[in-house]
């Protein structure tokens, strides 16, 4: 246990995966790409699985919600195999394009994900502070979770496939949308209390400042992660930390 200069005891750390751990070129260069390409070859293969079934459900269900707000999206067929699957695909791929936090999407983007990196496709970037970081943090007793929009099996599948091995054993917990929207003050007072900590035992790390702002609402402790390609956010409202190494003053 550590403390920062205001006495607060810091117990946890919570971090982001895209722009904080990894480039978000990752994400959107190389990860929903191969989604995007493989979506069709992995439907073919698993239309029918039961895990399947329960994310095509979730995706019709946002399909609906998506026809009544008057977004168009591609339609979804019921006709012959062949032409569902290819209007799944066409949604999917309309998704993708959106950036859409959907939890049916993450999921079955995880899926794909796992065979690029089972068969090497697939290696997840780090930032080159991100292991030491992440070893002193272990070292000191702190806790360590990851909160990101990707399904936890997608966390699960990216830290286990870095660039520098697989640094799953570093992690305590992982956590999604499953949870709550990264923009929802609960989101955070739920994870404070799945890790057994109360918010203001625990450290948000995230490049995006309505991120922080919820987290900060409930009582964490928040920095802005600034990394190069990353989108430029307003200044002044949480501090600034440019490598995880700089989290060596209070861990």
């Amino acid at each position: 246990m550590t403390s920062m200069a205001n006495g607060t005891s810091i117990r946890g750390i919570l971090l982001d995966i895209e722009g904080t751990t990894t480039p978000i070129s990752f994400v959107h260069e190389v990860l929903f790409p191969y989604a995007r390409t493989h979506v069709k070859d992995y439907l073919d293969a698993n239309f029918d699985s039961a895990e399947t079934v329960s994310q095509l459900e979730r995706l019709r269900e946002e399909h609906a919600r998506d026809v009544q707000q008057g977004q168009k999206p591609p339609a979804l067929v019921s006709g012959p195999l062949d032409a569902a699957i290819d209007s799944v695909v066409a949604y999917v791929h309309w998704l993708i394009e959106r950036d859409r936090k959907s939890p049916g999407l993450k999921s079955l983007q995880g899926r794909i994900w796992e065979q690029g990196y089972l068969d090497g496709s697939l290696t997840a970037p780090l930032f080159p502070d991100v292991l030491s970081a992440l070893k002193t943090a272990r070292s000191v007793g702190l806790k360590v979770a990851i909160f990101s929009s990707g399904s936890i099996f997608a966390q699960k599948l990216l830290f286990a496939h870095t660039d520098a091995g697989d640094i799953s054993q570093l992690i305590d917990g992982y956590f999604d949308t499953i949870t709550g929207p990264k923009t929802a003050s609960e989101s955070y007072r739920q994870i404070a209390l799945a890790l057994g900590l109360a918010p203001n035992e625990v450290i948000f790390i995230s490049d995006v400042i309505a991120e922080l702002d919820a987290a900060r609402s409930v009582g964490m402790q928040t920095r802005l992660c600034v990394r190069p390609g990353n989108q430029p956010q307003p200044a002044g409202r949480h501090e600034v930390i440019k490598s995880l190494d700089q989290l060596a003053d209070i861990i």
